[in-house]
């Protein structure tokens, strides 16, 4: 394990907006549950469009995407309010 230096952009919960050391850009801090879940949801809809359940699927599918739209725009907030153009 290396110890170093973040620079935090948001507060420390759950999708911290983090700078690591060499890097031009910060990075989202998923945490390990967090990152097992949208894990979880991927194979959900796997499953459901395998069973041909796509009602279903998109349903998940929907959660899913407004869960990460929600991830990306706290990264954006992040990024303006400290004067950093995004990567994308």
């Amino acid at each position: 394990m290396e110890r170093v230096e973040a620079e935090l952009f948001t507060d420390g919960g759950n999708d911290a907006v983090v700078r690591l050391p060499g890097r031009n850009f910060p990075g989202v801090l998923v945490q390990g549950d967090t990152l097992s879940v949208l894990q979880t949801d991927v194979a959900e809809i796997i499953e459901l469009c395998a069973a041909g359940d796509l009602e279903e699927a998109r349903y998940v599918a929907g959660l899913l995407h407004a869960d990460l739209g929600e991830k990306l725009q706290r990264y954006m907030d992040a990024l303006e309010a400290h004067g950093i153009r995004r990567p994308f």
